[in-house]
């Protein structure tokens, strides 16, 4: 469990941007240390923890460590591989929802910070999803990787136009997935952790 965390990594559990911890840090409300030699900002883990309690930032990411990923589709056994991919590294919390209704509805209340879309759902295609979730600026900090079957160039940039962080290709082994997911949550990926 981490004891001690950057701005970057404090904002992303906060909720905040980077800018918002930093402003708190020089100004003493959150207090840390600096690296000796440089001007990089640090803050233990328990000082994190009581100014997110004293204003009133939940704790849960904190308390937890873990990552939460949601992932939408309606192919029940692709969800369930990457549901066991993302167990197995441990590192996540995840929740699933098969079509693009139960994922709205979801993303307001659980906040992930990944979501695995399926570009193409039932009810809803992924395009409208992304621009659901960007349309709302609680969710700015929402990480969107959209799997698809389908090729086309041009319909892999409306997506990304749309709000989607990544795009992978179906079909795709399920490492390079994760391997992704690790690099847009600025995670390790289990390779390099080892």
């Amino acid at each position: 469990m981490k004891t001690v965390f950057t701005t970057g990594e404090a904002a992303k559990i906060c909720k905040v941007s980077q800018q918002t911890i930093i402003r708190c840090f020089d100004s003493g409300q959150l207090r840390g240390f600096r690296v000796p030699g440089s001007r990089f900002r640090r803050i233990p883990r328990d000082i994190l923890f009581r100014f997110m309690k004293e204003n009133g930032i939940p704790t849960d990411a904190l308390e937890s460590g873990r990552r939460k990923a949601l992932i939408v589709d309606d192919d029940e056994e692709l969800v369930e591989l990457i549901r066991d991919a993302l167990e197995a590294d441990g590192r996540f919390e995840i929740r699933v929802a098969n079509n693009g209704f139960d994922a709205g509805m979801m993303v307001k209340e659980y906040h992930p910070d990944i979501i695995v879309l399926d570009v193409m759902l039932p009810d809803i295609n992924g395009k409208e999803v992304c621009q659901r979730v960007r349309s709302d600026s609680n969710l700015d900090d929402v990480k969107i990787i959209c799997i698809s079957g389908m090729v086309e160039q041009d319909k892999i940039e409306d997506l990304k136009a749309s709000g989607a962080n990544d795009f992978v290709q179906k079909p795709f082994e399920v490492e390079q997935l994760v391997d992704r997911i690790c690099l847009l949550l600025d995670v390790e990926p289990v390779a390099a952790a080892r």
